[in-house]
Formats: C-alpha cells, sequence, structure tokens
C-alpha cells in the first residue's frame, strides 16, 4: 500500500464521517426543534391549567357560597314554621280541611241554586213559545178551515 492509496482511503473515510456527522447534526437540529416545540406546547398546558384551577376553585367557593345561603334560607324557614306551629296551638280545633269542605260544599250549593233559577227560566220561556207556537197552529188550522168551507160552499152552488 502506498501513500497515495493510504491518502485516498484516508480521505474516503473522511468524508464519509464528514456526512455522517452532518446528518447527525441534522437530526439534532430536527430534535431540538422538537424539544422547543413541546417545551411550548407544555408552557401552553401549564397555563390552561392555571386557567382551570382557578374556575374550579372558583366553582368551589361559588357552591360552597350557594350551599351556605340556601341553609340559612331553610334556617329561617324552619323558624317560620315553627313559630307557625306554636300559635296553631291556640287557635280553635276545628280541622282547616272541614272550614274548606264548609266553603266548598257552599260554593256547590250557591252553583245549583243559581243553575236552577237558569234552568227555570229557560223552561218559562220554551213554555211560552210552546204557548206561542200553539196559538199560531190554531190559528192557521181555523184560517184552513174557511178555505175547506168556502171551497165546500163553491162546489155545492155549483151542483145547484
Amino acid at each position: 500500500m502506498t501513500n497515495a492509496e493510504t491518502i485516498t482511503k484516508l480521505n474516503n473515510a473522511l468524508q464519509t464521517l464528514i456526512k455522517a456527522y452532518e446528518e447527525l447534526q441534522e437530526k439534532n437540529n430536527n430534535l431540538k426543534e422538537r424539544v422547543a416545540e413541546l417545551e411550548d406546547e407544555v408552557l401552553n398546558l401549564e397555563l390552561a391549567k392555571e386557567g382551570l384551577e382557578k374556575e374550579v376553585d372558583s366553582f368551589k367557593s361559588n357552591t360552597e357560597q350557594d350551599k351556605t345561603n340556601i341553609y340559612s334560607m331553610l334556617g329561617k324557614i324552619e323558624d317560620i314554621l315553627n313559630k307557625k306551629d306554636a300559635s296553631l296551638d291556640f287557635v280553635s280545633p276545628v280541622p282547616k280541611v272541614e272550614k274548606i269542605d264548609k266553603v266548598v260544599k257552599e260554593e256547590i250549593k250557591q252553583e245549583l241554586e243559581e243553575d236552577n233559577a237558569i234552568n227555570e227560566s229557560e223552561n218559562l220561556l220554551s213554555s211560552f213559545e210552546n204557548v206561542l207556537n200553539k196559538k199560531e197552529e190554531e190559528k192557521e188550522q181555523k184560517e184552513d178551515n174557511k178555505l175547506d168551507l168556502s171551497r165546500m160552499s163553491s162546489l155545492l152552488n155549483g151542483f145547484n
């Protein structure tokens, strides 16, 4: 092996190493870019996470506040009911249901009386109409009878 051959082989090996180094360097740059993109995504996700945590905390505080408001309202309602229960002990012993039944029965009676009055007036009107109709029919029958009598008399005159 001569020096020229050795130099050629070393030159080829050096060229191959340079190409491999350049390829590795390009891959390294691509990986660095990808790492930077992923770091940006992680940063964005962390910001979104912080925003969501703030919203969750806000919802929790609102829920707690709503619970306290509801419990205070329930407490007030219970106090009012307890006061009413205490005041009802001294009220007349007649149950409310009986009072309501009486009122309903009176209202039904009044409605029935009104219906009866309306029915009576309708019956009077219909009977009055019937009487008028009968009188008209009688009048028509009398007129029909007159026509028959006059015809009969004309017929009789015709035979004479």
